[in-house]
């Protein structure tokens, strides 16, 4: 099934911090719901709690945006979200010491994860709500080399540490017009467990010759330079001359980092916006049944201006299985995230809004949530 993405993102709730919980009640937060109505918005008077939540580093820019606005409207209510990897987001989801988990990959079946998600939510399903499209910038710190051309045969040949120096023949192929220096290739992958890294490197596999298999965590094979979270990645290529890594668009943006082109399945080099990212998140396909949906992702995409890598962040919860304070809580806020309101600020903050037929789809699966 296809859909198209372009809207945007607006605010949310609370601190940023993860407290730990029990899981005696399955219930990671401390929340009391009052009663009242929860509207399309996300709006309701009487809300009051708080939940905590965990996960994804790409997404923290959205969550910061919809914290602040989400409590505006709310204000006895708040959200605990650590932006401590995806990996951790899910462990800790599946621990129940969180609510929900921001992930930038759904769960993995040959990791055992839906099982072990099912099994926290004791009387419902977890599912996977795609919420966040952040187009996953390649990034490099190359002064006088503006516009850099980069092909996925290329890419996959710099992050396996076959090619070293900048003035490679490969790079100039791509480049054919640009002066590239002889200056050493650092190039730095995230040393957390990422959804980013996970994206980025079934990227490579599918139209690149990686010889490793997509992960969360960088193949200790391919060597490179770790750092940690999506701000660990922005401040050591900032402060690295020479150095290229991959990072979610707002952070590239917000580090005023050089940006390259990449060429998508039909060869065309595309300078990556929300609009091109946009167009390959058009081409995605719904894997998971009811309410789970997970995506299936074109990496090889021939759609012209369509920019080829992207990721989408899932927020994952509980169907059904939550306490009924938890789920008033993080029915709301999400109802909130998938609203007109909520989506309209995304693109500002350098993500690609949802649309079209997911994001009716997305809505159905939030107002399952009890």
């Amino acid at each position: 099934m296809k859909y198209a993405g372009r809207l945007a993102a607006v605010a949310v709730v609370g601190a940023l911090s993860l407290a730990a919980c029990g899981t005696d009640n399955n219930s990671g937060a401390d929340a009391t719901a009052s009663a009242g109505a929860t509207t399309a918005a996300g709006n309701d008077n009487g809300l009051s709690g708080t939940i905590n939540a965990a996960g994804s580093s790409a997404q923290a820019n959205a969550i910061d945006q919809w914290k602040k606005d989400f409590q505006s409207k709310n204000p006895g209510a708040s959200l605990n979200y650590q932006p401590s990897g995806s990996g951790a987001g899910v462990q800790a989801f599946i621990q129940g010491t969180v609510a929900f988990a921001g992930s930038d990959s759904a769960l993995k079946d040959d990791k055992g994860e839906p099982a072990q998600a099912d099994a926290r939510c004791k009387t419902g399903k977890a599912i996977n709500i795609p919420m966040v499209t952040g187009p996953i910038a390649v990034v490099y710190n190359l002064p006088g080399v503006d516009g850099l051309q980069l092909s996925p045969k290329t890419l996959g040949g710099i992050f396996s540490s076959k090619i070293t120096k900048w003035d490679d023949a490969a790079i100039k192929a791509d480049n054919p017009q640009a002066k590239l220096p002889s200056t050493p290739i650092q190039a730095f992958h995230r040393a957390d467990e990422s959804g980013t890294s996970d994206n980025f490197t079934k990227f490579l596999k599918a139209t690149a010759e990686w010889p490793y298999e997509p992960a969360k965590a960088w193949p200790a094979e391919a060597k490179g330079q770790g750092a940690k979270g999506s701000d660990g990645i922005a401040s050591s290529v900032k402060g690295a001359e020479g150095s290229i890594s991959y990072v979610e668009l707002s952070f590239a943006e917000n580090s005023q980092l050089q940006k390259a082109k990449v060429a998508n399945g039909a060869g065309e080099f595309v300078e990556l916006n929300s609009d091109s990212a946009a167009k390959t998140i058009e081409t995605a396909e719904i894997k998971g049944t009811g309410n789970d949906l997970k995506l299936g992702i074109d990496y090889a995409t021939k759609t012209a201006g369509a920019y080829p890598i992207v990721l989408v962040t899932y927020e994952i919860t509980c169907e059904k299985g939550l306490p009924a304070d938890q789920a008033k809580l993080v029915k709301s806020f999400l109802t909130y995230t998938a609203s007109d309101e909520g989506q309209a600020a995304l693109k500002d903050l350098g993500y690609a809004p949802l649309a079209g037929d997911l994001l009716t789809k997305v809505r159905t699966a939030v107002e399952a949530i009890s």
